[in-house]
């Protein structure tokens, strides 16, 4: 894991599996509601019976289907990276852990490293100097978008999961917010 000053955190394959299969679950619970859509309801009068309805059924299964395909895919393509999920050096942080994967993060860069929930979901979030440039830099759309997202909703574009690596968060958290300190009292 640690080689001459650098980290390497490598890509845990099983909570990566367990995720694309959680995906591939919802996309088709959402096939399901989406062809299940145009068969015809019984007019119960149940107060789930808005569950039934078209008009709710297809588009739901459409976003399920939509969003969890694209994160499956995202998924069974790091399943086969051979690359570490993230290491950690004198320099930064090289973030290759997910889909929104930012790439090298330099320590300099970052002012703060805070931990925010999402939907249950703990994210470390790095609050940045520059966070155009960043943001400049990435070429993809969609990824650029939820970046901006991040940023817009929570102050930072680049965020962190545990999700996929093979290190639990609070270890991750605490590995980070130490390497950071360990470069502010270089600097100063």
């Amino acid at each position: 894991m640690i080689s001459n000053k650098e980290i390497h955190i490598k890509l845990s394959k099983i909570k990566m599996t367990l995720l694309f299969f959680g995906s591939i679950m919802i996309v088709a619970l959402g096939l399901w509601l989406v062809f299940g859509s145009f068969e015809s309801h019984s007019g119960s009068n149940s107060r789930y019976s808005f569950v039934k309805e078209p008009v709710f059924r297809f588009p739901a299964g459409l976003l399920c289907v939509v969003f969890c395909g694209i994160i499956a895919v995202i998924i069974f393509i790091k399943l086969f990276d051979r690359n570490p999920g993230l290491i950690i050096n004198e320099k930064g942080i090289i973030d290759n852990s997910s889909g929104l994967s930012a790439g090298l993060v330099l320590w300099s860069e970052i002012q703060k490293i805070e931990i925010v929930t999402i939907n249950n979901q703990k994210l470390i979030m790095f609050t940045l100097n520059n966070p155009y440039d960043y943001l400049n830099k990435v070429t993809n759309r969609m990824k650029r978008k939820a970046m901006e997202i991040n940023y817009k909703w929570y102050g930072a574009p680049i965020s962190i999961s545990a999700n996929s690596l093979q290190i639990n968060f609070k270890d991750l958290y605490d590995l980070l917010s130490k390497k950071m300190e360990e470069h502010n009292e270089k600097s100063d």
